[in-house]
């Protein structure tokens, strides 16, 4: 499976963000990507939280889902859209949710952002997501073009029990689509997601935002597709707009014949 990892600048602009990833999505389908993944925070990054408010989609009628439904049909492509703002029936704070798209332009499964990123990173900014944002509870496992695979959204990398959970059910693909902090992702993104391929004998594929935002955020960029072994396919770096491989299943399979760490896991 040929499989592209999309990297963009996200700004406070439904109709560009929907534009913007439109094309690329052409794009990584032209040169034969069956599975094309978008960041977190596909649809907006909002200038600032009433922005966010005001500009997030109801997932009944968003038209960048509408986007990534009718460009999976007529690509027949698997798209992970890595989230989009959406905006809840049942509380005023936003679900940031990744949703999976099948060939046929059906959402086939969807998974909220389970850690909220309330740091403090020497950035000049302080992260609060839990003051807008509404966590999920539960890890998804689904199946993409007949390989099983976990959804995760940024933050979640540093959670190593999340991607033990989708390692025990056999995943094949792990998908941590992200806005990286480039503080944070200078210091600890290669890191982290060469981490999460080794020790769950999986893929990795990590979509990025890239560059500066309009909320005046500067975002790491450097989307990544990982082997099961931890080695880097390709990296897409901080001007890219995407990386690409090919992914042969037998590296899962061979990487677990040699080492299936999180099976001897001990809790204290």
């Amino acid at each position: 499976m040929k499989v592209a990892a999309l990297q963009y600048t996200a700004r406070d602009d439904l109709a560009h963000n929907r534009m913007m990833a439109g094309d690329l999505i052409a794009k990584a389908a032209m040169e034969g990507a069956r599975l094309i993944c978008l960041p977190e925070c596909a649809n907006l990054l909002a200038r600032d939280k009433a922005s966010l408010h005001e500009l997030a989609e109801r997932q009944e009628n968003s038209a960048f889902l509408s986007m990534a439904k009718e460009a999976a049909l007529s690509h027949d492509i698997w798209l992970s859209i890595g989230s989009c703002m959406i905006r809840t029936n049942d509380d005023e704070r936003i679900a940031n949710r990744h949703f999976i798209i099948n060939p046929d332009g059906e959402i086939t499964a969807s998974y909220d952002k389970i850690h909220m990123f309330d740091a403090d990173v020497n950035d000049g900014r302080r992260y609060r997501e839990s003051d807008d944002f509404k966590a999920g509870s539960t890890p998804c496992l689904t199946t993409i073009d007949g390989h099983k695979s976990g959804l995760s959204i940024c933050y979640d990398l540093r959670f190593a029990g999340l991607y033990h959970h989708y390692a025990k059910q056999e995943a094949e693909i792990i998908l941590t689509p992200a806005a990286f902090t480039a503080t944070t992702g200078t210091a600890h993104w290669h890191v982290l997601q060469r981490t999460r391929a080794i020790e769950t004998g999986a893929f990795v594929i990590a979509s990025a935002q890239t560059g500066t935002h309009d909320d005046g955020r500067h975002t790491y960029g450097h989307a990544l597709i990982i082997s099961p072994w931890g080695e880097v396919l390709d990296d897409a770096g901080p001007d890219g707009d995407m990386a690409m491989a090919e992914l042969d299943f037998e590296d899962v399979r061979r990487a677990r014949a040699a080492l299936s760490a999180w099976q001897n896991q001990r809790y204290f």
